[in-house]
C-alpha cells in the first residue's frame, strides 16, 4: 500500500480492494534495460516471469549484489559463458541484482551471493541450485550441459 494520504477510507478500499483479489503486488524493480542484447540477459523484477519462467527456454540465472566480491570474480566467467552459449536458441544466461530487485517466486531462494539457479523450461517452479562446483567456466559448462533440455551443440572435451 503506497498510499498519497493515509485516513481511514483509504483503508477501506484497500482492504476491500484486497478481499476482491484486485491488488496487484508492488514488485521493487530496476528499470527494464533498453538494450538487452549482450552475452548475459539482465533480468530486473519486472522481467523476471517473462525471462526466467518463460517456458520455450531453459534459463541460467545468477542473483548477484554490486558489491559483492566474490560476484565481482564471477563476473568476466559468466560473461564467457554467455558468449560460449550464444547461439543456443532455447538457453538463456541471465543475471539480476538481488539488491534491487524483487524475486517474485518463492521457489529461487537468494540466501547469499552469488546464488545461481538452473531453470529447465518444463520444471521452472523446480529449479536446479549450482552447488559445490568451482564457479569457473568448467564447472559452469558442465552444470549447463548436465541439466540443459534441448541443446543443439555437441558436448565438448573438457
Amino acid at each position: 500500500m503506497e498510499p498519497e494520504e493515509f485516513d481511514s477510507d483509504v483503508l477501506r478500499q484497500f482492504v476491500l480492494a484486497f478481499k476482491k483479489g484486485k491488488l496487484k503486488p508492488i514488485v521493487k524493480s530496476q528499470p527494464v534495460p533498453k538494450n538487452n542484447k549482450g552475452p548475459v540477459k539482465v533480468v530486473v523484477g519486472k522481467t523476471f516471469d517473462n525471462i526466467v519462467m518463460d517456458p520455450k527456454n531453459d534459463v541460467l540465472i545468477e542473483f548477484y549484489a554490486p558489491w559483492c566480491g566474490h560476484c565481482k570474480k564471477l563476473e568476466s566467467v559468466y560473461t564467457e559463458l554467455g558468449k560460449k552459449y550464444k547461439n543456443e536458441k532455447n538457453l538463456v544466461i541471465a543475471k539480476m541484482d538481488a539488491t534491487a530487485n524483487d524475486v517474485m517466486s518463492h521457489h529461487y531462494k537468494v540466501e547469499g551471493f552469488p546464488t545461481i539457479y538452473f531453470a529447465p523450461r518444463n520444471k521452472k517452479n523446480n529449479p536446479i541450485k549450482f552447488e559445490g562446483g568451482d564457479r569457473d567456466l568448467e564447472h559452469l559448462s558442465k552444470f549447463i550441459e548436465e541439466h540443459a533440455t534441448k541443446l543443439s551443440r555437441t558436448k565438448e572435451e573438457l
